[in-house]
Order: C-alpha cells, then structure tokens, then sequence
C-alpha cells in the first residue's frame, strides 16, 4: 500500500510539474523606454530563475499608442495576465470588471503590511484593491543653469510670470529654446498644472458638479501654453513631442526648463554634469500656491487570467521591497514600501526640488480624478487632440476648454450617480 500511495504521490507531483511548467505568463508593459524594459527583464528573470516551471512573455507597448493598442488587445481576447496599469486608465479596467481584487493576495502577503497608506489608497477603487502601484511621480522643474547664465536670467524661476520672462530671454540664444514643452503623447499633466496654477486651486469640480477646467482662471492657465508655444518659446516641432523628445531637449541643451517627475533624472544625470542643472519646485501663481501634478502606475492582474495566483506571484516579485528600490532608483519614482525613503538615494540634492514641494505649504499635489471611467480616454485621445489644435492655432483657450468642461462635468455625474 505505502509503495502504490507512493506512486501515485509520484505520479501527481509529474503531472503538476509538467502542468506547471506549461504556464506562460502575459505581462504588458505600457510606459515604454529601452532603460525600463531592461530593468523590468532583470526582476522577471529573478521570477523565472524562482519559478522554473513559468514563463514570462513580456509585450512591450510604444507610450504614445499604448492605450488604443491594449484597449484592442483586450476586446480581441488577447487578454495579458499582468499589465502595467497607470492611473489613467484604471477606473475604465476596475469599473468594467475586468481587473482581479488583490485585497485578499496582499493580506497574505508578507510584505503587504510595509506598502504605505497612499500606495494602498491609490491601488484602490471602490474600496477594493486593484493595482499595487509601483511608485509616485511628482512634477517638478528641471533648469539648465548655463543657458540662464549665458541668457542673463539670475535665478530659476519662483513664478509663473518669471518662467515666462526667463523662456523669452533663453529663446533670444540663437538656437535655444525657453520650455521643453510636452505637446504630444502624455501631456495631460502639463495642461491641467497650469490650468490649476493659475486658477488658484486644483478642485477639477464645483459643489454643485461643475468642470471647473473652464473657469476665467484655468483659461489663462491654458492660454500660457499656447502662449509659450506661439511666441517661440517653445520648439516648434515640441507640438509632437513626448516624453522621449523632451527629456532629450533638455539634457542636450535645446530648451532650459523641463517639468517633469524623477523618471526624467535618469537620462538626464547620465549625459549631463550634475554642477550643470538643477531642480527645484513648480512656479507659483496669482495665488502664490502651486499645484503640481502626483501620478503613479502600477501591477495589475486582469481577472480573465487562468494563472491568478501565478500572475500574483509575479506582481509580488515586481512589487517587494529589494526590487521595488531598484525598480525606483531605475525608473525614477518615489518608492512605496515605509521607510523606503531613508535610502540615501534619495536623500540627495537632486531630489531636493520634490521633497521642497511635499514639504512646502504652497505647493499642493494635485492628484488626477482617476475614478472618472473615461478618463483614460480624455487623457489619452480628446486633450492631446484638441491642445495641439490649440497650440496650432485652430482653436482657442475658450474653446478647447468648454469641449473639455463638458466632457468632463457628464463623466462627474455618471460617477456621483454611482455613489
């Protein structure tokens, strides 16, 4: 009896090792870079090399067409197991019922006890936890310090008015430009930014429910992009640009200022003196408050996945502490785990410019209404279409602003009516 139970035992374990072994994962990576793929391939390495019997198959999606080329992926049943979620996107993903609830993989999780209150808080949608974010973005401004010099400009910027002054004294270089400005894929965060700026406040909605991105102020906010776009402090060719393009501009000394997150310092510290440029907190306006945008992206799980526990596995391996600090020193976010934050890494003066901002009373974090289920879109397809007819030309402030008033205010109320 002990020699067939034996066998049988053997027989089990060969059938599940082979059925394991047959597991291929899907993982979509959506924020694309060639720096960032390398980093991700290093930690699912480490996954595989633990799990022997899994694959991984890592996708990777170019930025600028990511969310049209997953949104076609998915209805066409190529489904992944694990994607890269931004925050954009996932009240569309949660409120469609397509993303799997981690709440009860994290509880059993060893480290789910050390992922911060925020991180846990922006994972989650309607009290349910569906992404473990990967780190936060924090917009600050980058600033060369010899084309200020070499165009008479002795400070960086403290206002809005002095960011507009100095990008027209650094355009006057001949073949130098103000503002890396981010008028293609992603700059949601700019236009929004500004628009808060110089509103004075960062609420995107009334009491009463109204998109408040067409008020008297936000209008001025969006005119000053158009602004620095028409009046040449700006590339031309910066209508298009992504983040690629206008990381580049600034660590190649096309433009003198970037917004942008910590991501940006990678690429910038590799090809750029560190005495050369510096960062410090986003330019206030009228009100004297800034509101400079938070975002973040992270690890979910489709729940259409045959492999749950696997594809959590995996979402654990990207998410624990050892990978998440290099994934964060890496890639260029604020890290998620408590305590991560007394790395010296991160306790050096190229931080400096964000943690002025989280500390200082008159920057406020703005953080996107993510909960919104079309956001995603609004972000991804409607604002970049109709800003860059706006810096183009073709239309106004007003108008581009009362398209995005409605779109917006009709998305708020679907929302509150689910409350």
């Amino acid at each position: 009896m002990k020699k067939l139970l034996t066998g049988i035992s053997a027989i089990a374990m060969l059938t599940a090792s082979v059925a394991y072994a047959d597991t291929t994962l899907k993982l979509v990576e959506v924020i694309t870079s060639p720096e960032r793929t390398e980093v991700l391939k290093g930690i699912v390495g480490e996954y595989e090399a633990a799990n022997p019997g899994v694959t991984v198959e890592i996708v990777s999606l170019p930025w600028g067409q990511a969310f049209e080329k997953l949104a076609t992926m998915v209805a066409g049943g190529d489904v992944p197991d694990v994607v890269e979620m931004p925050d954009t996107w996932q009240a569309l993903y949660a409120g469609s019922g397509q993303l799997a609830s981690l709440k009860d993989h994290v509880a059993g999780w060893e480290h789910g006890a050390t992922l911060t209150d925020k991180t846990v808080a922006m994972g989650s949608q309607a009290g349910d936890l569906y992404m473990i974010p990967y780190g936060f973005y924090l917009r600050a401004m980058f600033y060369n310090k010899k084309l200020l010099a070499e165009a008479g400009v002795d400070s960086p910027p403290g206002t809005m008015e002095e960011f507009m002054a100095a990008s027209a004294a650094v355009s006057e270089l001949d073949g130098k430009s103000g503002y890396c400005l981010r008028g293609g894929p992603g700059g949601t965060n700019g236009w929004i930014m500004f628009a808060a700026t110089m509103n004075g406040t960062n609420e995107f909605f009334t009491e009463d429910g109204q998109s408040r991105i067409n008020e008297p102020g936000s209008i001025e906010g969006i005119q000053f992009m158009i602004d620095m776009y028409q009046n040449g402090y700006a590339p031309k060719d910066s209508v298009n640009w992504g983040f690629n393009e206008i990381v580049a501009g600034f660590y190649s000394g096309t433009c003198a200022f970037l917004d942008q997150d910590p991501d940006a310092l990678i690429a910038i510290s590799e090809r750029m003196p560190a005495e050369d440029f510096a960062v410090v907190p986003m330019p206030v306006g009228p009100s004297g408050k800034a509101f400079p945008t938070i975002g973040f992206a992270g690890w979910s799980i489709f729940s259409s996945t045959e492999h749950e526990d696997e594809a959590f596995d995996l979402v654990a391996t990207l998410s624990s502490p050892e990978a998440n600090a290099t994934w964060s020193k890496r890639v260029g976010v604020i890290p998620i785990h408590k305590g991560a934050d007394q790395d010296p890494y991160f306790q050096t003066e190229q931080f400096k410019g964000w943690f002025d901002e989280l500390n200082g009373e008159q920057y406020e974090p703005t953080v996107m209404p993510t909960y919104l289920e079309q956001w995603g879109y609004f972000a991804s397809t409607v604002l970049l279409e109709t800003s860059q007819e706006a810096l183009l030309g073709q239309r106004s402030a007003q108008d581009v602003a009362d398209e995005w008033a409605e779109l917006l205010t009709s998305e708020y109320g679907k929302w509150k009516a689910k409350q």
